[in-house]
């Protein structure tokens, strides 16, 4: 007799639980949290298995690559030798990549097409968003050309170098602005990649040599080395 009666309580346990686990706030959210599982505000900018992403505003240097998983599946397989003497120092940069123009179309404000008719990263990414344009340039690549592993090829040195040889990039957009670069590019990219020699780049890569030598990000107001 026990067990007849222990079974009919069961059975009515079983949909009981069942309305509690199916009660929902008016918003239509679940009603809340276990107890020992705090809910986590939407500030919280975290993703699975990865710490907090910092914010680019509080920074003088961001590092994307916090954002991307593995650079070789998630932005390409591009060989360093292969990249263009345009490509401005960074983590990313385009090696023999196609000639189809959907990296200055996806990502107009940091790609363009180089000397060479491939495509090098003229602006790198210092925020989420426009990280998010990259990659969608980087997962539009055919040949997967692009590469994300810059930092274990710039030196402070040859960035310094690089900042240095500056005026040859400048000769190379006055030229394909005029037509004569060999590329087929956007006006108003190549005024953007001018824009951002005279203004932007700098601090950038004052910011960059930092990383590269403390392997830390810079806060926002922190001594920066010289270019």
């Amino acid at each position: 007799m026990n067990q007849i009666w222990l079974g009919v309580a069961a059975a009515l346990a079983l949909p009981l639980g069942l309305l509690l686990i199916r009660e929902r706030r008016a918003d239509g959210r679940p009603a809340g949290p276990p107890p020992d599982r705090p809910e986590r505000g939407p500030e919280r900018r975290r993703t699975a298995g990865r710490p907090e992403v910092s914010d680019p505003a509080e920074v003088a240097y961001w590092n994307p690559l916090q954002l991307i998983g593995s650079p070789s599946r998630e932005v390409g397989e591009g060989r360093w030798e292969d990249r263009s003497r345009l490509n401005v120092p960074g983590p990313f940069y385009g090696g023999a990549t196609d000639s189809g123009g959907h990296g200055p179309a996806c990502a107009p404000r940091h790609v363009l097409f180089g000397d060479r008719g491939t495509e090098f990263v003229y602006r790198q990414a210092a925020g989420p968003d426009e990280l998010a344009d990259l990659q969608e340039a980087f997962g539009e690549e055919l040949f997967r050309g692009y590469a994300g592993d810059g930092d274990e090829h710039w030196t402070p040195d040859a960035v310094r170098e690089w900042w240095a040889g500056r005026a040859g990039v400048r000769r190379w957009i006055e030229e394909d602005l005029a037509g004569r670069g060999g590329g087929d590019n956007e006006r108003k990219s190549l005024l953007a990649f001018a824009a951002h020699l005279d203004d932007g780049l700098e601090d950038y890569l004052r910011g960059y040599l930092f990383w590269l030598a403390e392997g830390r990000e810079p806060k926002a107001g922190e001594p920066l080395p010289s270019l």
